[in-house]
């Protein structure tokens, strides 16, 4: 290309110009050789644990199953940073366990005093008030959907106190591919993109409210995938999905036996009120689990 006063321009440095207008996020990380990494990870797991290290800053939208827990926590082995893990109250124990199996220590605390001197901690989202982010150079967020809720305190407690934070890893299996507050609050969390600068860069609104803009479409997926890894199977890598496609469910419906009457009556009658069924569930437990328990001895497959 050529113009009044202008030299010429090759083919590839204008490729070049074009190269450098691409929005996408810089790796901050650190690199790990694949034998580095646990033996027991699958060849996909440690390509995303390789991957969200490279970029140090990173999420891992891996579907149900796929093995976050134990990604996460080799993730925050190999930082070599003191790691702070939140995590619902049922899953903080949880990883715990999981770290036992993996042999990588893991402390769970409900106060900074109680956290480990170094290594991975790990406590419930409600504790995070009781902690000082700045005493950790890690910290991951598992079932990081929390942050969908672009209004609530803990989203933007979140945000607030992780700002500083120099590796930071967010895993849920159930992002919304098309909820844009889900998105962005992701990206602020990661310190990739404000919300407001997101919205303003890839998205137009209008009557129905925000869409993605038609021009912006390539440049919104390629930044997206500078920073985010969703998963859903293995072949989503190039890898064998055996192992990871499950059968169809079968649904059979099976009726039980009892002698449960209600209290105050001779025999039962219609139920009205979610009270009643809650009651008639819970006092007919034992006869449902033997039900369960000898269909399991019947067809142990």
């Amino acid at each position: 290309m050529s113009g009044s006063g202008v030299g010429a321009v090759s083919v590839s440095e204008y490729a070049a110009f074009l190269e450098s207008k691409q929005i996408t996020v810089p790796s901050v990380g650190i690199t790990v050789a694949p034998n580095d990494l646990h033996s027991a990870l699958f060849p996909f797991q440690r390509d995303l644990v390789r991957w969200s290290l490279r970029k140090g800053r990173a999420a891992l939208l891996a579907d149900t199953g796929l093995g976050k827990s134990p990604m996460q926590l080799e993730w925050a082995k190999h930082t070599g940073e003191r790691t702070l893990i939140l995590a619902p109250l049922a899953v903080a124990r949880q990883t715990v366990r999981e770290g036992q199996k993996w042999d990588i220590p893991v402390t769970y605390a409900r106060a900074q005093y109680q956290a480990a001197p170094d290594g991975i901690t790990i406590t419930n989202y409600e504790m995070l008030p009781q902690f000082d982010a700045s005493q950790f150079g890690a910290v991951v967020l598992d079932e990081s959907g929390i942050l969908k809720n672009f209004e609530g305190k803990v989203r933007t407690g979140l945000i607030k106190t992780f700002t500083d934070t120099p590796y930071k890893l967010a895993c849920t299996a159930t992002p919304a591919p098309n909820d844009i507050a889900e998105l962005a609050n992701h990206a602020e969390f990661l310190g990739v993109m404000t919300r407001v600068e997101m919205l303003a860069t890839f998205f137009v609104h209008d009557e129905n409210g925000w869409r993605l803009r038609g021009h912006a479409r390539d440049a919104f997926y390629r930044w997206l995938a500078s920073w985010a890894m969703t998963i859903k199977k293995p072949s989503d890598l190039g890898y064998d999905d055996d192992g990871y496609v499950l059968p169809v469910l079968d649904i059979r419906l099976t009726l039980v036996q009892t002698d449960y009457t209600p209290p105050g009556q001779l025999f039962p009658i219609s139920l009205s009120g979610i009270g009643e069924r809650s009651r008639v569930r819970r006092d007919t437990l034992d006869a449902r689990v033997q039900a369960t328990a000898d269909i399991m001895r019947s067809d142990p497959d």
